[in-house]
């Protein structure tokens, strides 16, 4: 798409929600509300290490976000910026938690307006327990967790999941 084609009612949302979190859903139902579209973006990466294929993050988070009408769920390769443009969005989400993903995320942002200057970041920091959470975390703390407590991190049908790659039962 051109420049003039990119849509301030279209918002990306890239990750790798490797597993999607409770945070993550936060963010997703509050940008919901902000734009007429929201597309996950989930990122496909050969070198990153991850839990769950593509295909089964893609339907995690089907199955959290189908009480969301106007949600969509892509994958993508490469950098964000182009695969905001590549959907029309004019801007692009990122969620972040308080002070350990700040400067991080300021680098990338900045980086993104060199790169696309059209499209927007738009920082959310997901509701206060929550603010924490992150799919490093869970990865850390998944093997050794009890189902109860990784409710408190992940969606139900999402702790199921984790418990099973990690061998629990």
């Amino acid at each position: 798409m051109n420049d003039q084609q990119l849509s301030p009612r279209i918002a990306v949302y890239p990750g790798s929600f490797d597993p999607i979190t409770l945070g993550h859903l936060n963010v997703i139902e509050r940008a919901s509300l902000l734009f007429d579209r929201l597309i996950i973006g989930i990122g496909i990466n050969i070198e990153k290490q991850v839990m769950f294929t593509a295909e089964e993050r893609v339907e995690q988070v089907r199955a959290v976000t189908s009480h969301l009408p106007n949600i969509e769920i892509l994958t993508f390769r490469g950098l964000a910026v182009d695969f905001a443009r590549e959907v029309g969005a004019r801007v692009m989400i990122r969620g972040v938690r308080p002070i350990t993903d700040i400067a991080g995320e300021l680098t990338m942002m900045m980086a993104n307006r060199r790169l696309a200057p059209d499209i927007e970041t738009l920082f959310m920091i997901a509701d206060g327990e929550l603010a924490h959470v992150s799919s490093s975390l869970i990865k850390q703390i998944a093997a050794v967790a009890t189902e109860d407590e990784l409710a408190r991190f992940l969606p139900a049908s999402v702790v199921n999941a984790v418990r099973t790659k990690m061998g629990a039962r």
